[in-house]
């Protein structure tokens, strides 16, 4: 079995998978040797990839190795299953490149756009040829929120509500439509505009706000949230085998 990690900057994200089958995965608040020898314990683990967002990784790192047949960890220099034509590699989220990795695994010899709605929504390609062309960053829903509030003197902090009606009646209702409209009308701007020169386009979406726009997108979509796990399998998978 595999154990794919995904160490984000307030929790920490894991999957068990037998071969290409997500077994099952896990959330963490806190990710150390407690927890490492639990899923070690509970399940018959030979291959692990790491990827993390943080610095402070040693002491996991070393006993993952310790406790693993097989270890990686994901950096610009790990072997990839696609070719990657991002100019700046060392500068690509891990999360962003594990991402259309997983969804290219999913759907094979098809162009691709992953959106991933997080803190910020990312929108990456890779084309049919498994090549990772890039993507962009935007700003998420609640960051379009917060920023309103903070950088104006009079709007305030509200909290997002997906039913929200497409026109604001007061304040409140105009500032959460705004943002969610906004990015849904986003959305659907780069699917059609990407459908011009890829009419074939398949479109994933994952990451904690996606169950806000999932419903409310024009095209047909993949909602897959395991997506960056997914991917991370699939990286190990690769590098098992060469």
């Amino acid at each position: 079995m595999n154990l794919c990690i995904d160490r984000g900057n307030s929790s920490t994200k894991a999957a068990i998978f037998n071969h290409s089958e997500l077994v099952e995965n896990f959330h963490f608040d806190i990710f150390g040797q407690n927890e490492i020898t639990k899923l070690f314990e509970n399940f018959p683990i030979k291959n692990c990839i790491f990827s993390s967002v943080v610095t402070e990784n040693d002491e996991v790192i070393i006993i993952l190795k310790k406790k693993s047949h097989f270890f990686i960890e994901l950096t610009h220099f790990t072997k990839l299953p696609i070719q990657n034509l991002y100019e700046s590699p060392e500068t690509l989220g891990k999360d962003r490149l594990a991402s259309v990795i997983g969804a290219s695994f999913l759907k094979p010899s098809k162009d691709i756009l992953v959106i991933d709605a997080g803190t910020a929504i990312t929108y990456d390609f890779i084309n049919s040829k498994k090549e990772y062309l890039g993507g962009n960053i935007a700003p998420g829903i609640n960051l379009r929120l917060r920023s309103l509030h903070e950088f104006t003197q009079r709007l305030p902090l509200v909290q997002i509500n997906s039913e929200s009606p497409l026109l604001g009646v007061d304040t409140n209702s105009a500032l959460v439509s705004g943002a969610l409209y906004g990015i849904i009308f986003e959305i659907d701007g780069y699917i059609s505009t990407l459908k011009i020169k890829y009419p074939q386009l398949s479109v994933f979406l994952t990451g904690g706000s996606t169950f806000y726009f999932d419903t409310k997108l024009k095209s047909p979509i993949f909602a897959e949230k395991n997506l960056v796990l997914i991917g991370l399998n699939r990286i190990l998978q690769y590098n098992v085998q060469n």
